[in-house]
């Protein structure tokens, strides 16, 4: 079973998809393999990033009180699905280029581990993603070598294949995170309950199954 998944790091829906998905699969009996693709929602953003509720309030064209209402909502949603969302540490919004190309650089047998480590700094410590220390720091600690590692990140590589591959999905018609792509077939678009995942992972199989019997 192949998963590609399509997602941001500072996307807090594609934290709670994650964790729904990653449920289901704790229920599904086949062996899966996921491959990660970014999807840059805002590529404009300097790496030293921007003042958070500043940039959330122009993004989402409301006043400092709806913006609390929606980070109070979205962290309901992640409490519910057993997620941590502090937007009370965020305070930049930041460039998630970086953190992408660390995703793309990690070793298969760690990479979901990196992913969700991402995903931690961000949305429970607030940490700036564009920060080079930041994104070598969680590289090392699931072993990756911090020298490589820094070179890597200090030049251009994978720069420009992350984008292209972001921009490669908007192409293709993908217009919101989290998407997902189940063995090239069953298309799940947003952050659905641990049900929903598992009724597509069957029905991703049932279609596997009658292919090779016709």
């Amino acid at each position: 079973m192949l998963i590609d998944i399509y997602h941001d790091t500072v996307c807090p829906w594609c934290r709670i998809g994650h964790k729904h998905l990653f449920d289901a699969l704790a229920q599904y009996q086949q062996t899966v393999k996921i491959r990660w693709h970014p999807f840059l929602l805002d590529n404009s953003i300097p790496a030293a990033g921007c003042e958070f509720r500043s940039y959330m309030q122009q993004r989402k064209g409301i006043e400092p009180q709806a913006i609390e209402k929606l980070f109070d909502h979205v962290r309901n949603i992640g409490h519910a699905a057993g997620v941590k969302l502090d937007f009370n540490k965020i305070h930049l919004a930041v460039n998630s280029i970086l953190s992408h190309r660390l995703i793309a650089l990690a070793p298969d047998d760690i990479k979901n581990d990196v992913v969700q480590a991402v995903y931690k700094a961000y949305f429970e410590e607030g940490l700036n993603l564009g920060d080079l220390d930041v994104i070598v720091a969680i590289g090392t600690k699931y072993g990756m070598n911090s020298t490589v590692l820094r070179l890597q990140l200090n030049g251009n590589a994978l720069a420009d294949a992350v984008l292209a591959e972001s921009t490669f999905a908007r192409l293709n018609g993908i217009t919101s995170v989290p998407f997902y792509v189940i063995n090239n077939k069953v298309k799940i678009d947003g952050s659905h309950s641990s049900e929903v995942f598992l009724q597509a992972l069957n029905r991703a199989a049932l279609i596997e199954i009658s292919t090779k019997i016709w």
